[in-house]
């Protein structure tokens, strides 16, 4: 059977039961495995975040992409600032330090085009502290990244003062702790009409080994799962649903130059 890694989500629900076909290592969350796909190349089928696939694209990772979305939402709420610190915009973060679990995270990416298309952020002139490894062995953050120093936690870090702003995720709220993009439901909405495209964070991958029927075949189980999960909405699946969402993620990525070129869309689905 094909070793699969998939965390719980409502559209995974039946798929998960599927152990006649796949052997799931038992998890609730993918995204701390991660690494163990892209490093490891451990697993047959894994949930994976779409940044970290178009990375090991570009290393040469043997994994292909199914267009089958696991995860989206706009991203625009998770940058935080501690507002008893004074007030914080995304025009004020020229020249600040800002916390982000990884640089290569497909949040901290999605974040990053927001600030630099939408509010005219030099990405260069802020000073990135990471508390984590890429998942990708091989990339390499660029030169205005640092690492935290040992046993140091960024939420801590950012009620200290040490950090200006962070990028937290799904981190426990606080009340001290207010989104640098003001009103950032809005934000996202806007962000969504001006590119026609949402912002993807987890798809599904199938290695290399995978011949075209299994995959074909855990497709079809995928698609019968979000059917009994009521085919909820902001997770489109198929090709040509997703090119567009890919295309905007692939020039995101690129521009940023964490990738060496442009990938077209059908080659991350090679």
């Amino acid at each position: 059977m094909l070793k699969t890694l998939m965390g719980d989500h409502p559209i995974t629900k039946q798929f998960k039961t599927r152990t006649d076909k796949l052997d799931f290592v038992e998890c609730k969350a993918a995204a701390p495995m991660f690494k163990r796909v892209v490093r490891n190349l451990e697993f047959d089928v894994a949930e994976l975040a779409l940044v970290t696939h178009i990375l090991a694209k570009a290393h040469g990772k043997p994994y292909r992409l199914l267009p089958f979305t696991v995860m989206a939402r706009y991203q625009h709420p998770y940058l935080m600032y501690n507002a008893e610190r004074g007030a914080l915009k995304p025009e004020d973060l020229n020249g600040k330090t800002i916390g982000v679990r990884s640089y290569s995270v497909t949040t901290g990416a999605w974040l990053r085009c927001v600030l630099a298309e939408d509010h005219g952020v030099d990405l260069a002139s802020i000073r990135w502290t990471t508390f984590e490894e890429p998942h990708v062995a091989e990339f390499r953050d660029p030169p205005n990244v640092q690492r935290a120093p040992a046993g140091k936690a960024i939420k801590d870090m950012l009620l200290a003062g040490e950090l200006d702003a962070a990028i937290l995720g799904d981190n426990a709220p606080d009340a001290r702790l207010k989104p640098v993009i003001a009103d950032p439901e809005a934000a996202g909405r806007r962000w969504a009409e001006k590119h026609g495209a949402i912002q993807l964070n987890h798809m599904v991958v199938v290695k290399d080994t995978v011949s075209k029927q299994q995959a074909e075949e855990i497709y079809g189980m995928l698609l019968q799962s979000k059917q009994a999960a009521g085919n909820p909405p902001m997770l489109p699946h198929g090709l040509e649903a997703n090119r567009r969402n890919l295309e905007v993620a692939i020039d995101c990525v690129y521009k940023q130059k964490m990738i060496p070129r442009r990938f077209a869309v059908e080659e991350l689905f090679q």
